[in-house]
């Protein structure tokens, strides 16, 4: 699995258009509306980086709205949520 984040300009008054499309794209786990220098915060998780690519090249520029973006891909991802759970198999709570 490949993960990224897309940091995005996008122009003022297309920013929930644009969310909700790039949302409904597979690929794209999350979208986040954010503050500062970017608007949207993308989360893309893909089989490999060819599918990375057709996503971000192909996929994203179809969306109209969109400013500015640059692209980071991860090399290892860290979730407090896969730990958690993790540690949760044969855990019991005491009463």
């Amino acid at each position: 699995m490949v993960s990224a984040v897309v940091l995005l300009r996008i122009e003022r008054n297309l920013i929930n258009a644009v969310a909700e499309q790039l949302a409904g794209i597979e690929g794209i786990s999350e979208v986040f509306s954010v503050a500062g220098q970017y608007d949207l915060v993308a989360i893309l998780r893909v089989r490999n980086n060819q599918a990375l690519a057709d996503l971000v090249t192909s996929k994203m520029l179809q969306v109209d709205g969109i400013l500015d973006s640059e692209t980071l891909i991860a090399f290892k991802v860290y979730s407090r949520h896969d730990l958690e759970s993790m540690f949760e198999i044969g855990f019991e709570e005491e009463a």
